[in-house]
């Protein structure tokens, strides 16, 4: 018997697996069955035009213009995703958290995270980040020192790693993890330390380049 169009669907999603994938995440997703992921973790384009921020102290433009001169270049951040990826995201996964969901045209719902960023007074940055969730639990609070891994930061919009194996670990029986915009890659990361199969999306191919380098020095999960 020759298999149905889902089952060969099943079997390219296995040979898919465990891999940043450096093409549009639409086209991608357009190729996944229904519900195949647990969950879709990502921090998508918030629109902000990131890279052209004022992004230091409100007292040092100086030293915020040499922060930021790596990513002038870059223009991923110039809109938000459009409504189909979001369409896209919600059928092919049973849970989604979506960091930045105030700037994104997202149903209404109760659990949000909030990432306490602890950052001290007198500085430009936003004193914490939201992410829209799926799951019917209550509001959680993250506290952890945006500064803490401000060495390692590849990626201007970077979470800790620790934040997002927090996401991760919010439900018991994640299996399978999917990032369309993986950037530096830290779902990944987070996935591969924890032992749970991930694929991801990136376009920038420099970030591509990253984020297998920091999977390379993953040891992973030891159960």
């Amino acid at each position: 018997m020759s298999p149905t169009l889902k089952e060969k669907q099943f079997e390219i999603m296995q040979d898919n697996m465990n891999k940043i994938h450096p093409i549009d995440c639409l086209e991608f997703m357009k190729q996944v069955p229904d519900d195949y992921f647990d969950l879709v973790l990502t921090d998508p384009p918030y629109g902000i035009d990131l890279a052209n921020m004022n992004m230091g102290t409100g007292k040092s433009p100086k030293a915020s213009r040499i922060e930021n001169r790596k990513w002038k270049a870059k223009s991923w951040d110039k809109e938000t995703p459009s409504d189909e990826i979001f369409d896209e995201i919600f059928r092919i996964s049973k849970n989604q958290i979506i960091w930045g969901g105030n700037y994104f045209n997202l149903p209404s719902h109760k659990f949000y995270i909030l990432w306490d960023k602890q950052i001290p007074n007198g500085l430009s940055f936003a004193d914490c980040e939201m992410a829209w969730t799926s799951y019917d639990k209550a509001p959680r609070i993250f506290r952890y020192s945006a500064y803490r891994d401000k060495a390692s930061k590849i990626h201007p919009t970077q979470k800790p790693l620790m934040l997002f194996e927090y996401c991760i670990n919010l439900t018991k029986d994640i299996k399978t993890v999917f990032d369309p915009f993986m950037g530096s890659g830290t779902t990944a990361v987070a996935c591969k330390s924890l032992g749970i199969d991930w694929c991801g999306c990136e376009l920038e191919a420099d970030y591509v380049e990253i984020a297998n380098k920091r999977l390379e020095q993953v040891q992973g999960s030891l159960f």
